[in-house]
């Protein structure tokens, strides 16, 4: 069974950048699916961005609000997918999960995914 460790959060301000790392254990995920959830308090968990395939030559997929802001990548041999958030907006504000998805189908939907890191919190200030 894989798991997965989030780190890379943190509290600061409008208009900085983070980078959020997802380190796999217990097996590899290079071919697998791989996403970025978010979770803010009272509301649903949202998509953020996803990898489809090998991460060489893979697809991406973004949440309109965090297009152009923010890119999801992987490095095979360390095991690792990234987020790297640029221009944090106060609403970017929740906590970020990663996630694997072993069948792929919508990649989109938190439902699709089978295994959940711990997650870890993003607080953009204004």
């Amino acid at each position: 069974q894989v798991q997965l460790v989030e780190s890379g959060g943190g509290l600061v301000q409008a208009g900085a950048s983070l980078r959020l790392s997802c380190v796999a254990s217990g097996g590899t995920f290079s071919s697998y699916h791989m996403g970025w959830f978010r979770q803010a308090p009272g509301k649903e968990r949202e998509f953020v961005a996803a990898i489809s395939s090998r991460w060489a030559g893979s697809r991406t997929y973004y949440a309109d609000s965090v297009k152009g802001r923010f890119t999801i990548s992987g490095d095979n041999a360390k095991n690792t997918v990234y987020l790297q958030m640029n221009s944090l907006k106060p609403e970017d504000t929740a906590v970020y999960y990663c996630a694997v998805n072993y069948r792929g189908g919508y990649l989109l939907s938190a439902g699709q995914y089978e295994t959940w890191g711990q997650g870890t919190q993003v607080t953009v200030s204004s």
